[in-house]
């Protein structure tokens, strides 16, 4: 039997899962080329012979998904797979539009040939969109656990920007890791919150490997919690699914892939951000979390904010920085930051559109609904400097970080800054303290009495 000849779009991340599980190995398929979207600079690299295992000697190419009708045409392609995540089901179809055109089949990878079975008991922490408050939720998760002395290993969806041959498994302990590795921004935002708690994250390519390594930690592992990223669903199978979802985009868990996923594979809904939203808002998604998930147990919370040093906000005209992939992809106007800056009375909020140089300006261009704030790219080093130059050009008394690393220990801000930090409170509902007491109950994970 003739092999089909596949490409797989992605945007380095499930696009090499879904190769590595179902593909690699797999006699019946040749995958000839990536694409790659969302992310910059991935394009024009190469997929390493190390990690595409025997059937690829010469590693497998990626191109950028502009070219996708041609590489259909030029490498006789029969099959298309997608495979990234946080898009609109009118965007997936756009695409899968241009596929069917260039005359080859578009396909989905669901969870039964893409999940990976741990050794240890998983929870997953997924979300409907990018900025839903998964990170939060997942050290709120961890803390519970670890209250009851519970060794949890959190491993990350990846993002491998960079080596990826150096990136196959990729431990972090310590923030001094973070360099030694050297992680981008949005590598950092995801991995810093962990690590400065004193928890131990992993991630990178290969995700059989990963999960083996955190299984085996040198300092034990009781529990794996899965901490998605954009709106993807798990690549390990869960024990316990817990999917975050955003009242300030009602709707969307219903329009947007593979969010959808996520929701209808769920145990446990939190509705997060319910003190800055509608209470419209907050009653849309719970309806829509009652017909596509109706046994899941339903948790509405806040994103409860704190400022290290309010008094650089009220009263004063401030920049603000917010988490670079919730305001690009996943098309929010705003973050953490902004409301930190509404509520303590903040002077002015400075565009910062005029002041930005470099591949901020392209930003700008590409995702024309951010406005009044700043998006923290930073994918390699020119953004890094272009971030810098941009803020330090910025006319403002102050900047307010509503990303969630320490942009100061990256690059050098000239003026005042104070960091915005936020957490998961529940205000309604069973509480996650309540549903992990069963959870360890279930495993027969007890070590002491619950407090």
């Amino acid at each position: 039997m003739e092999k089909k000849n596949i490409i797989i779009i992605g945007a380095a991340g499930r696009d090499f899962h879904n190769f590595n599980t179902y593909y690699r190995d797999n006699e019946a398929y040749n995958v000839v080329a990536f694409t790659a979207a969302q992310i910059p600079d991935i394009d024009g690299r190469k997929y390493p012979s190390e990690l595409a295992g025997e059937l690829y000697p010469e590693g497998i190419p990626i191109y950028s998904q502009d070219q996708l009708p041609s590489l259909i045409k030029e490498f006789e392609v029969n099959e298309c797979v997608f495979a990234f995540s946080d898009i609109s089901y009118e965007d997936v179809m756009g695409i899968g539009a241009i596929v069917n055109a260039a005359g080859a089949d578009f396909k989905l990878l669901g969870p039964n040939s893409t999940m990976l079975k741990s050794k240890k008991p998983v929870i997953s922490v997924c979300a409907v969109r990018t900025g839903t408050g998964k990170s939060q939720t997942s050290r709120k998760i961890i803390e519970t656990l670890l209250e009851h002395d519970l060794k949890v290993i959190a491993v990350r969806h990846p993002m491998p920007y960079g080596d990826l041959n150096a990136q196959r498994v990729q431990r972090f302990a310590t923030v001094e890791d973070l360099k030694e590795h050297h992680c981008t921004i949005e590598e950092m935002e995801e991995y810093e919150p962990h690590v400065s708690r004193g928890n131990i994250v992993y991630a990178g390519v290969d995700y059989a490997d990963i999960l083996a390594a955190a299984e085996n930690d040198p300092d034990g592992c009781d529990v794996i919690l899965w901490d998605g990223g954009n709106n993807d669903f798990s690549f390990f199978e869960p024990d316990l699914a817990v999917t975050v979802l955003d009242p300030h985009r009602p709707g969307h868990e219903l329009k947007y892939y593979p969010g959808e996923v996520c929701l209808r594979t769920t145990d446990v809904s939190i509705i997060n951000k319910v003190d800055s939203a509608s209470e419209e808002a907050v009653q849309i998604v719970e309806n829509n979390i009652k017909s596509a998930s109706p046994t899941s147990t339903i948790i509405k919370a806040e994103s409860t904010i704190t400022v290290d040093c309010p008094e650089l906000i009220a009263g004063k005209r401030v920049l603000i920085v917010e988490d670079g992939p919730t305001l690009t992809h996943g098309e929010m106007k705003l973050g953490a930051g902004t409301v930190a800056a509404e509520r303590l009375g903040a002077a002015e909020i400075i565009d910062p559109r005029p002041f930005a140089v470099g591949t901020l300006k392209e930003t700008f261009k590409k995702y024309q609904h951010v406005e009044n704030v700043l998006p923290a790219m930073g994918y390699g080093e020119q953004q890094l400097k272009d971030l810098e130059e941009t803020i330090n050009n910025a006319d403002c008394d102050a900047v307010i970080i509503g990303t969630p690393i320490d942009l100061t220990r990256v690059i050098s801000i000239n003026k005042p800054s104070t960091r915005v930090y936020y957490d998961l409170d529940e205000m309604e509902g069973p509480n996650l303290k309540g549903i992990l007491k069963g959870f360890i109950e279930e495993h027969k994970l007890d070590k002491q009495t619950v407090k």
